[in-house]
């Protein structure tokens, strides 16, 4: 089954745009990121928010993840785990609902954990993008939103995609307001 109607038109849909990319966007000021999370959850997405302002470490991410996506007992809390678990998240045995459009994950504050545990993050953010990428192949819509306090915030390309910023803030993403 096709992810999007080929007969629709596309171009304008803030699902579309979120998903022609890296799976993982970047955006700056909180109404953008809030706005684009109405448009989702008006439009059937199902919306797991995760503060990763506060993580001190990967103890932390792996403590959120299992709890917002209903991980099984046996989660082993390290980035393998995250990976075989996001990856039967991606085909909807838990953690999200076949029946929703498709799932958001929206992490705020991230560039308070990058700076923290770059490597980490970084590294998650792959492996968020790679089950995005592996859901979409099923027909399930899948994608990540990135917040970070800092707008010169860089991250190395993820699943061999860069990470772009949201498309109302790329051009003045250097200039805070």
């Amino acid at each position: 089954m096709a992810v999007f109607d080929r007969h629709e038109q596309l171009t304008h849909q803030v699902d579309y745009l979120l998903m022609a990319g890296s799976f993982v966007t970047l955006f700056w000021r909180q109404t953008i990121l809030e706005e684009t999370i109405d448009w989702l959850l008006a439009h059937g997405y199902e919306v797991v928010r995760l503060d990763a302002s506060g993580w001190m470490g990967e103890a932390d991410l792996h403590r959120d993840f299992a709890r917002a996506l209903d991980f099984p007992s046996y989660y082993g809390r390290n980035l393998n785990a995250l990976n075989d678990c996001l990856s039967d998240v991606a085909v909807c045995e838990y953690g999200t609902s076949p029946k929703a459009t498709g799932l958001v994950l929206v992490l705020t504050g991230y560039d308070k954990f990058a700076m923290r545990c770059p490597e980490v993050a970084q590294l998650a953010l792959d492996i968020i993008a790679d089950n995005s990428r592996s859901a979409i192949l099923i027909g399930h819509r899948m994608c990540c939103l990135v917040q970070s306090d800092d707008p010169n915030i860089v991250f190395k390309p993820v699943g061999a995609t860069a990470v772009e910023w949201n498309s109302a803030e790329w051009l003045n993403r250097r200039r805070p307001e």
